[in-house]
């Protein structure tokens, strides 16, 4: 099969397109033919950094935690009827050495959740961790729900920081779909498009000098829950703008690596701040996220494209490494490798 590999960290240069074994499922394991890969930026941090203290868990990785694809193969256990199901899958590359930049990928049957009709491969690589993400941040407000749908968020002020982002966008859509009224914070007329095109009610400009005031215009009584991407930086904004028994839900680690706020003003409001990092998240919550996000992605909550406010950018698999800078330098939307565009 073709494969994109790292034995190494450092720069995209690091990746290799080369050919390997098909793999084999194991006990509990599906092999997935993948059609559409989704690159994070999770991914090209690991292939950068590696593990912690900068080693890599295996001698040889394929990246990339995301995609859409058919299950052609399953192993031990595994309901054979599964063969030849549409699926997307997320999470290919935790503590794995196959993710999805193959033709080819092997995952634990339940990190590969069948793609509702109608859906297509775009779709299901676009899911992943940015939607379990933004669905686990939507869940942690005080005295919220236990899950997504229709109704509810209904009363909830939602405010989503970046709302042109990849988890932004995903939290613009479920919070939406969930009946929240969702304001979002952009930096610039382009982003706030696309964030209202998500289904954001309104937005704001984060660098504006009355970023607050604006916000607090839209929400008098402040907002109740913030899906933030980066809370040491937006912090005192967050402080002014949360309702008593507000909270903020953050998955970001932009900014310094160190978050202070005025004790007091958190106490005195019950705030709640909730941290979130999808890997670490409990399995139940992981399968309750992809319970609500198939049900969401089924009744055309989640889209995805330009007119959805995620613009798509493609890229054929021997590729990959321009697919990881692009990611890296910031580009606005949902970045995608196409694996049967395999052959340079």
């Amino acid at each position: 099969m073709k494969a994109i590999v790292y034995s190494s960290t450092g720069g995209s240069d690091v990746l290799e397109f080369v050919d390997r074994p098909v793999p084999q499922p194991g006990p509990g394991a599906v092999r997935v033919r993948v059609e559409v890969s989704g690159v994070n930026h999770s991914d090209w941090k690991a292939r950068e950094f590696g593990h912690r203290g900068g080693a890599l868990m295996y001698p040889e990785v394929v990246p990339h935690h995301d995609g859409g694809g058919v299950i052609d193969a399953v192993g031990d256990g595994v309901d054979p009827s599964r063969v030849g199901q549409r699926v997307w899958v997320w999470e290919a590359a935790y503590k794995r050495p196959h993710g999805t930049a193959a033709e080819y990928t092997i995952v634990p049957s339940g990190n590969a959740v069948p793609l509702p009709d109608g859906l297509s491969f775009d779709v299901g690589a676009s899911l992943g961790l940015r939607a379990v993400a933004a669905h686990r941040c939507l869940l942690a407000g005080q005295n919220g729900p236990s899950r997504l749908g229709p109704g509810a968020l209904a009363g909830c002020t939602v405010l989503v920081a970046g709302g042109a982002g990849g988890v932004g966008q995903a939290a613009i859509q479920l919070a939406t779909w969930s009946g929240a009224f969702v304001i979002a914070t952009v930096s610039s007329a382009e982003k706030a498009k696309l964030a209202l095109a998500a289904g954001a009610a309104h937005t704001v400009d984060y660098r504006s000098d009355t970023v607050v005031s604006d916000i607090r215009a839209l929400a008098p009584g402040g907002v109740d829950l913030i899906v933030e991407a980066a809370s040491t930086v937006n912090i005192d904004i967050d402080m002014e703008i949360l309702a008593p028994l507000g909270t903020v839900a953050s998955y970001g680690t932009e900014g310094t690596n160190e978050l202070t706020f005025p004790t007091r003003l958190a106490i005195g409001r019950n705030l709640r701040f909730q941290f979130v990092m999808v890997m670490t998240m409990p399995t139940a919550d992981k399968d309750l996220a992809s319970a609500d996000i198939t049900a969401a992605a089924a009744a055309g909550a989640i889209t995805v494209g330009e007119q959805a406010g995620l613009p798509l950018h493609r890229f054929p698999l021997h590729r990959t490494g321009e697919a990881h800078d692009a990611v890296q330098a910031g580009i606005v939307g949902k970045v995608l490798v196409d694996i049967g565009a395999s052959t340079p």
